[in-house]
């Protein structure tokens, strides 16, 4: 008879209305042995829930910590359109012209009229590469960037959409070091991270990096990828393997015990589309900081965020996949039977293997929430969905 896992400790706080939230959160760690996890909310500015518990590191056994960070895959994304609407905002930057525009060698390829709004909303049909790169190369700013501007897109452009799980993080970062000169780490930095006390930031710097969450992939990592090449078209290459993977510099599941986002190499490079590292604290400030004014920062305003969550892409995309499928705006995730949040009008974005992040202005000042986990699950995986359910009724 085998001896039941005991519950890992849970430290930090949750405000007394807030039980309901703390017992989600504590129920996600059942039967995950492995699992390290935080989970972070502010209400109108203010810390209402900060938690953590589990381990950092199921191969020593070390502790997750208040100051644990971990990789946050593409709810990088999020943030980094952000920085893109901070842009807009600015007169810096418009939705509606061409990427080229402010990249002039994005033109090659038939790519000329791609706009803005179509490469932040997974409409520029450059979801992978037709030749495989490796990690000298994912590692290497210009050679990617290179990439992009030369790639023929796979499918046609603005026809419909298709997740850009890697890719879309060139695009936005280009963007941003043409119109301001600044790579997009420093501008994250400068932008995000410094005002608001650091603990987040996009990628490592050398010798950073033990105090970062080593990450697992569960069981349901494998299946999903298994289950995927059902859905690679016909007579073609496996699309959706390949925005993953970008044809072998990456696993399918994005880690594995040494390489992948596990790697320090690729934990150090700048990769916008999955590669942002921080603390749930950390992550639920900066989407505070996007709807109301939060440690003395405000990100952007309400008439830019208002066109940065008009609705862009939605239903079906082009390389079908069973439902429910989300909804995206410029670059936001917008709530949707694919991603729910505490109200309609969360925008945010969620990251492989069950990360969580947004903004609800919902409710009085605004929430900004984070569920950062180093277990990697796929299918079926309702962890931080029960959180956001149990903050909902808290609320309510």
């Amino acid at each position: 008879m085998s001896t039941p896992t005991a519950a890992p400790t849970i430290d930090g706080f949750a405000d007394s209305g807030f039980r309901r939230t703390r017992a989600a959160f504590e129920q996600a760690f059942a039967g995950k042995p492995e699992m390290g996890a935080a989970l972070a909310v502010r209400f109108a500015g203010e810390t209402v829930v900060d938690l953590w518990g589990g381990v950092a590191d199921a191969r020593t056994g070390a502790p997750w910590e208040r100051d644990t960070r971990s990789v946050v895959f593409s709810c990088t994304k999020g943030l980094m359109s952000v920085l893109i609407a901070r842009l807009v905002e600015r007169g810096l930057i418009e939705y509606g012209a061409p990427v080229a525009q402010y990249w002039p060698e994005f033109a090659a390829a038939g790519k000329e009229h791609i706009t803005v709004a179509q490469a932040l909303s997974h409409r520029a049909g450059l979801s992978a590469f037709r030749e495989p790169v490796s990690v000298d190369e994912l590692v290497d700013w210009n050679r990617m960037t290179a990439r992009i501007a030369a790639a023929e897109p796979i499918r046609e452009p603005g026809s419909g959409y298709q997740y850009h799980a890697i890719t879309h993080g060139w695009m936005t970062g280009e963007l941003i070091r043409r119109v301001t000169g600044n790579t997009p780490r420093a501008e994250f930095e400068s932008v995000i991270s410094a005002p608001l006390g650091g603990g987040i930031g996009l990628g490592t710097v050398p010798g950073d990096d033990p105090g970062v969450a080593h990450l697992v992939a569960a069981p349901s990592m494998y299946e999903n990828t298994a289950a995927l090449t059902a859905y690679a078209p016909p007579g073609e290459p496996d699309w959706l393997d390949l925005a993953m993977t970008l044809g072998g510099a990456l696993p399918s599941e994005l880690v594995s015990p040494t390489g992948g986002f596990n790697d320090p190499r690729i934990r150090e490079a700048q990769i916008p589309g999955a590669g942002g590292i921080a603390s749930a604290r950390a992550l639920a400030t900066a989407w505070s900081a996007t709807i109301t004014t939060t440690d003395g920062v405000r990100l952007v305003g309400d008439d830019a965020l208002a066109e940065a969550t008009q609705v862009q892409s939605e239903g079906e995309p082009l390389i079908s996949v069973p439902g429910p499928w989300p909804r995206w705006g410029m670059g936001l995730q917008l709530d949707s039977g694919a991603r729910r949040y505490v109200t309609g009008r969360g925008f945010g974005h969620d990251g492989a293997g069950g990360q969580v992040a947004f903004a609800d202005p919902g409710f009085g000042g605004g929430i900004g929430f984070a569920f950062v986990t180093n277990q990697l699950e796929a299918v079926d995986d309702t962890r931080a969905t029960a959180i956001v359910d149990a903050l909902r009724a808290d609320l309510a």
